[in-house]
Order: C-alpha cells, then structure tokens, then sequence
C-alpha cells in the first residue's frame, strides 16, 4: 500500500496562488495513476485532475482548466497540483488519491488510497 500526505493549503485572496505537494510513502508512485478530489461544505466529493503513472497524460474537470496543473515526480515521490487564478468556488478541502488502475478516473470510489486533505480557502 501507499500512504500519502497533502499539503500546501492555506487562505489566499481571489486571483492568487496556492501550489498542494502530495508526498507518498510506502509503495513508490510509479506503479499508481494519482490524483486530486476536492470536498466543499455541503458538497459531495468532486473529481479535479489525475495523472498517469509517467506524467505524460492528465485529466481535469472542466472547472479547473486552464487554472490548474497536475504534476508528478516520481523519483521524489511527490505530485503537485499549481493552482492559479484562484476563485472562491474553489475553497474546499483537497484530497490527493492513488490507485493502480481507477476504472474511472473522475470517480472518488475508485480510488484505494487518499491523503487525510489540506484546505484551501479562497476569500472575496
């Protein structure tokens, strides 16, 4: 198994930036397609970018692109998620997720390994 770590989170003003790290333990990535989720109050569990096991595919919800990139490093056993042109909508608490092969990637049940979250919150 992999344990995983975000962070990076904070409060940031709308238009600003926040970069979140995931660092990984255990197993090393590169045997698990990553990715992250994110959770606003009242919310449920929302897909917003994967990365394929070599860095050379990746996905992102149609609100995040353009604003965000996934990346990985597998050497340092780290993904990031840059995030830029922040928005309020965007507060939430971001969950980093491995598995080996997600049948579907936007699906947070797919996934058999998740960080404990880092928040974000984008103020007006």
């Amino acid at each position: 198994q992999v344990q995983l770590v975000e962070s990076g989170g904070g409060l940031v003003q709308a238009g600003g930036s926040l970069r979140l790290s995931c660092a990984g333990s255990g197993r090393t990535f590169n045997n698990y397609i990553l990715g992250w989720f994110r959770q606003a109050p009242g919310k449920e569990r929302e897909f917003v970018a994967a990365i394929s096991i070599g860095g050379g595919s990746t996905s992102y919800a149609d609100s995040v692109k353009g604003r965000f990139t996934i990346s990985r490093d597998n050497p340092k056993n780290t993904m990031y998620l840059q995030m830029n042109s922040l928005k309020p909508e965007d507060t939430a608490v971001y969950y980093c997720a491995a598995d080996r092969n997600p049948s579907r990637l936007v699906v947070p049940g797919e996934y058999d390994y998740w960080g404990q979250g880092t928040q974000v919150t984008v103020s007006s």
